[in-house]
């Protein structure tokens, strides 16, 4: 079985900065201790308002990280102009509403579906790996295969308030759904990835899942890393997303 990837989101590192509107805690400096502690890759939201991550992150990142870069963004002509002028290795098209506290669901593809195939083709041209976040839904993933992704990421973040608020059916309704989902997309030929909300307790059983290839996760692994230390939260999400990979 392939190795599960983990690629650290260090967006909320930028969101403590700014709220002195300082320099310190460096992104940057995150970025590489994650990468030294095991990420496999760094991602980074830059949102249409830059409320954390900044187009000078963005800069810095390209210049430092050994890592992949998976560039998060939402599917508007400045975001794709600054991506197809850095070329990360990979993009991740998000839903993104100014008035929201973080991504809140995955993108309506099947919707919007001419837009983005367009929006798409000169991010793969450019040769970054085109990935969409989206709900595990049948009709999103067709969708999302149909214009030319090359990944697809399931949000789990349903899974995961559902653990936390104690809907232990809701929960596993929302696994299966995830794990049947990964499947389907794996047999069209997608990479599947997941992230939202994972939690060192919501970790492995979508670890677990032998079609999904890599996690990203963030706003845990920040709050963790205020205890204990970014080195040592990173160290054992590795650890237990490791675990359950091998069973």
């Amino acid at each position: 079985m392939q190795k599960l990837r983990l690629g650290v989101n260090i967006d909320h590192v930028a969101t403590v900065r700014n709220a002195r509107g300082g320099a310190f805690p460096d992104p940057l400096r995150a970025a590489q201790l994650a990468e030294a502690a095991g990420a496999d890759g760094i991602t980074a939201h830059l949102r249409e308002d830059r409320r954390h991550i900044s187009d000078a992150d963005i800069d810095g990142l390209m210049e430092v990280l050994t890592v992949p870069l998976n560039f998060e963004m939402a599917a508007t002509e400045e975001m794709q102009a600054i991506a197809l002028r850095h070329k990360p290795h990979a993009v991740c098209i998000v839903p993104e509403k100014r008035e929201e506290r973080t991504t809140e669901g995955g993108l309506e593809v099947a919707r919007e579906e001419n837009r983005l195939a367009h929006f798409i083709a000169p991010l793969r041209d450019a040769g970054c790996r085109v990935s969409i976040f989206i709900a595990a839904d049948r009709a999103q993933i067709e969708a999302a295969h149909r214009i030319g992704a090359q990944v697809i990421e399931l949000h789990t973040g349903a899974y995961c308030d559902a653990h936390a608020e104690g809907r232990i059916d809701d929960r596993d309704a929302e696994m299966a759904a995830i794990r049947e989902m990964a499947d389907y997309a794996a047999s069209l030929g997608l990479e599947v990835h997941a992230g939202h909300g994972l939690s060192y307790d919501t970790v492995a059983p979508v670890a677990a899942l032998p079609q999904v290839a890599e996690l990203n996760i963030g706003h845990f692994l920040i709050g963790e890393a205020i205890f204990v230390g970014l080195e040592a939260a990173v160290t054992e999400m590795r650890a237990r997303m490791d675990a359950a990979r091998a069973g």
